[in-house]
């Protein structure tokens, strides 16, 4: 049977590895167009023009902007791109372990056949609810765009954002389990639960009021949806990263469970149930 430590620490692995992922994607994908962007930044400051925004304003440790003083740059554009990455991988980390605590939580709820897929499954409820929903209802916004002082009301709106799509995250899988002491086939609670799932965004979105900050006349619309495409791609090679290597991960102990206990009581190894090694027992 896996210990819970255990599962802790693959949790802490898949992490890392979402977190340097994470980490690389942004430097490939998302900085090329933050420097796309502060270009616009620059020039504006050399005209005395109004800047709009001094960050990168991305849903998740996506990397802001230098920051200015009188005598040159506080901190450089490398020296943060690096601390960016740390970042990256301490939050992946961070994710990691909570990742892991709700797979040990919930996995004998999570739909799949196999460890492997009820990992991913949980990573894809994750993305939906944590980057998904908000990015729809205040969409990042790269350096050059942003006014600060809408700051609090957009750090209101996608904080509640967030909230409400955990709130759906969690109320699904509570109408599933209702649906099915009905006697509900699996495919039509399936069924019900994505109809469910689907009003409740089209609600939260229509709701909410969408981000309060007016795009700035010289930030061209294909840089802007450009870095809202890479902020949201981050984010989800994040999560795609955190649910595959965890579920591979997790598939390798429990396998391994398996056989040293079916090795251990005589049986042919692999041939015990599958709760013997689960995490949610643990």
């Amino acid at each position: 049977m896996i210990s819970f430590g255990s599962v802790l620490r693959r949790g802490v692995a898949a992490g890392a590895a979402a977190g340097l992922v994470s980490a690389l994607f942004i430097w490939l994908v998302v900085e090329p167009v933050i420097r796309k962007a502060l270009v616009i930044e620059e020039r504006r400051g050399a005209s005395g023009g109004h800047a709009g925004g001094h960050a990168g304003e991305s849903a998740l440790f996506t990397i802001p902007a230098s920051l200015p003083t009188h005598g040159g740059e506080l901190v450089t554009r490398t020296q943060q791109v690096i601390g960016g990455a740390v970042t990256s991988v301490l939050v992946g980390i961070a994710f990691g372990v909570i990742f892991a605590v709700v797979f040990a939580k919930a996995r004998h709820r999570l739909a799949g056949a196999t460890d492997f897929w009820r990992s991913l499954g949980l990573a894809t409820i994750g993305f939906g609810a944590l980057t998904l929903l908000p990015a729809i209802v205040i969409p990042a916004n790269p350096p050059a765009v942003g006014d600060p002082e809408t700051v609090g009301q957009r750090t209101w709106l996608y904080v509640l954002a967030l909230l409400l799509g955990v709130a759906i995250a969690l109320a699904v899988p509570m109408l599933d389990r209702a649906l099915a002491r009905r006697g509900l086939t699996d495919s039509t609670r399936w069924s019900l639960d994505v109809v469910a799932a689907l009003l409740a965004i089209i609600t939260v979105v229509v709701v909410l009021p969408g981000t309060p900050d007016v795009v700035p006349d010289d930030v061209p619309a294909d840089l802007l949806w450009e870095f809202r495409v890479a902020s949201l791609g981050q984010l989800a090679a994040m999560w795609v990263t955190l649910g595959t290597v965890f579920g591979l991960l997790i598939e390798r102990a429990v396998a391994a469970q398996r056989d040293s206990d079916g090795s251990a009581s005589g049986q042919t190894p692999g041939r015990d149930v599958a709760a013997a090694g689960s995490p949610a027992s643990a």
